[in-house]
């Protein structure tokens, strides 16, 4: 069999949840093995967007915020989502702006990412911003932030510790680091 064939057969399937942001559908299947059963897929209507800001003299700005679905506090660098049809540049520019103040000159793509994709179709693309100058932020209603501006190699830490859990945070400090160790970043 060839690696990319799908051996999965759907049998039926039905809508379970749908809202602004995510749908849920449940499929009725044959498994690979061929035992019938059940599959639910969480389909996300916006693209996940991740900005990591990094200043000249290596600092980064993380985001604090209690995430209700895991019901903890979190610590993560400047996310946001990407509407069907807008640039996720542009996403990236105005969620970076909204929580942080920050708008950047230099802009790079990191990745782009697949969040837990045994359930989930949700994907992300991770910026790195440099050139970085201060204004005001602006959060959403639905968020109650705290903002702060931490050395790099702290973020680095925190993420190899467990103080950074978020999957897209960790992804984006891990890659910049290995980045900056092998001189693609100055």
């Amino acid at each position: 069999m060839n690696n990319e064939d799908n051996p999965w057969q759907i049998l039926s399937q039905k809508q379970a949840y749908d809202n602004p942001w995510i749908s849920v559908t449940e499929f009725d299947v044959i498994n690979p093995a061929g035992g019938k059963g059940i599959y639910g897929k969480v389909h996300f209507k916006n693209l996940a967007i991740g900005i990591l800001p990094l200043d000249e003299e290596m600092n980064t700005w993380l985001v604090g915020q209690y995430r209700f679905p895991i019901d903890q506090y979190s610590w993560e660098i400047p996310e946001g989502g990407c509407p069907e049809g807008m640039d996720p540049l542009s996403a990236a520019r105005r969620e970076l702006a909204e929580e942080t103040g920050l708008t950047a000159r230099s802009w790079q793509k990191l990745m782009e990412m697949r969040l837990s994709n045994s359930v989930t179709n949700e994907q992300a693309i991770v910026y790195l911003a440099r050139e970085l100058e201060q204004h005001a932020a602006s959060p959403e209603e639905t968020e109650q932030l705290t903002v702060q501006k931490i050395p790099f190699e702290q973020a680095c830490k925190m993420a190899e510790e467990g103080g950074i859990a978020d999957a897209i945070s960790v992804a984006a400090i891990l890659k910049v680091k290995l980045m900056l160790s092998d001189g693609r970043i100055v």
